[in-house]
């Protein structure tokens, strides 16, 4: 793969590695990147504008507002034209800005208008990275969609030693082609996802149903996020009451068979992930009218198993996706309970989740997962918003989609 033609905005912040920048830009325009730039007022302390102009050929942009040219909307254009915008160096006040949605310069007002991925390179002294403010600010901005590339562990410019060194340019470069290298493998070989989320409702009469309290969240987050990376996601919902991800199809369904005739319906796909909370028994039948609380009139209800589609994803040899994965919602035992569901389903991965804790799980905005795969490891996702996790479990979708079929 290649990034000739590639159009990225380079944002220069105020720190003493804006320097490695310009190393940045050799490196692109040797590639045959278009870049343009812009230079912050802090940035412009550390590096010119003749001297980046110099190497990108062409204008360095400061101001937000351009005198002699009403007509051309600087921070509207620019984002438009880039296909990625980087951030480099980004400082401790320059996220701080951003997890406001400040827009008051050039830099801001791009951002914050921005319709492209924009990836933030971090630089700062240990403790400034590390303080608690600083890390709140992170976990706003990934939030967000921000991507981040390190910081490293290394010697800083202040003589202090740890995490907060800025990640070189080499270093940037190579995050750069493989995030070209994956979008164009995304596009030429059109993979396709399905989602299942949200609850089902298993009718005992007309007005009466079994069903649970998830919320779809977490789901729909996913289909976003897949989606997002340029994979054609069809989510597939049960009873939730969320806004329809952009780009996303969606079939809306009720009880646990409708779910699985429309999982049928969408193969053949590349990757299933099954977030959705399937209710596992249904009543063997279901009452033509009210059942009345009379004693005369009731009933015993008898209930049998819905059909497992997690496990039929998986072990649907003639049409099985290349990747399916699994969630796992315990209350006690989690790993254990989930593990052994991985394998009695024979999925690839299971991503577990303790819905007993409060503040996660069922209903919640936030989420922590337990990634496992067949040979046992297990990546912990920490606590964030679900739209965060999403975001990780989607590029960790990839990569193993990406690994498993093209490169090993």
């Amino acid at each position: 793969m290649t990034l000739k033609n590639k159009k990225i905005l380079i944002i220069i912040g105020g720190g003493i590695a804006a320097y490695k920048s310009l190393d940045l830009i050799r490196l692109l325009k040797k590639n045959d990147v278009e870049i343009k730039t812009i230079l912050t007022k802090s940035g412009k302390q550390f590096v010119t504008p003749l001297s980046i102009t110099t190497l990108t050929k062409s204008k360095t942009f400061e101001h937000i507002f351009n005198s002699g040219k009403e007509l051309e909307i600087d921070h509207i254009a620019l984002s438009r034209w880039a296909d990625i915008i980087l951030v480099m160096p980004t400082t401790a006040n320059f996220m701080s800005k951003l997890s406001l949605g400040k827009a008051e310069d050039l830099a801001t007002t791009v951002l914050l208008a921005a319709d492209k991925d924009i990836i933030l390179v971090p630089a700062m002294n240990v403790r400034m990275w590390l303080h608690k403010a600083t890390q709140s600010n992170l976990k706003i901005l990934q939030d967000f969609g921000y991507f981040f590339i390190g910081p490293e562990k290394g010697e800083m410019a202040c003589g202090e030693f740890g995490e907060g060194k800025m990640s070189s340019p080499r270093q940037v470069f190579t995050y750069l082609k493989n995030y070209f290298d994956k979008k164009n493998i995304v596009k030429e070989r059109n993979f396709k996802a399905l989602v299942t989320a949200g609850p089902t409702r298993e009718y005992i009469d007309p007005i009466r149903y079994i069903s649970n309290e998830s919320s779809g969240k977490q789901g729909y987050e996913i289909a976003r996020a897949l989606s997002k990376l340029g994979i054609k996601t069809t989510l597939i919902t049960g009873p939730a009451k969320l806004a329809i991800p952009k780009g996303v199809t969606v079939k809306k369904i009720v009880s646990a068979d409708e779910m699985l005739n429309e999982v049928k319906k969408t193969l053949p796909v590349d990757l299933a992930v099954c977030t959705a909370a399937v209710s596992d028994f249904k009543p063997s039948e279901k009452s033509r009218n009210k059942i009345k609380k009379d004693k005369s009139n009731f009933k015993t209800i008898n209930f049998i198993k819905n059909n497992d589609i997690l496990d039929f994803l998986a072990k649907n040899n003639a049409n099985r996706p290349q990747i399916v994965a699994g969630f796992s919602a315990e209350t006690k035992s989690v790993i254990t309970n989930s593990t052994q569901k991985m394998k009695n389903k024979n999925c690839d991965l299971i991503f577990a989740n303790d819905v007993s804790k409060k503040g996660i799980g069922f209903n919640s905005d936030f989420n922590k997962v337990s990634m496992i795969d067949q040979k046992g490891n297990i990546k912990i996702i920490p606590k964030n918003r679900k739209s965060f996790i999403a975001n990780k479990i989607a590029q960790i979708l990839l990569s193993k989609l990406i690994n498993d079929r093209y490169i090993n």
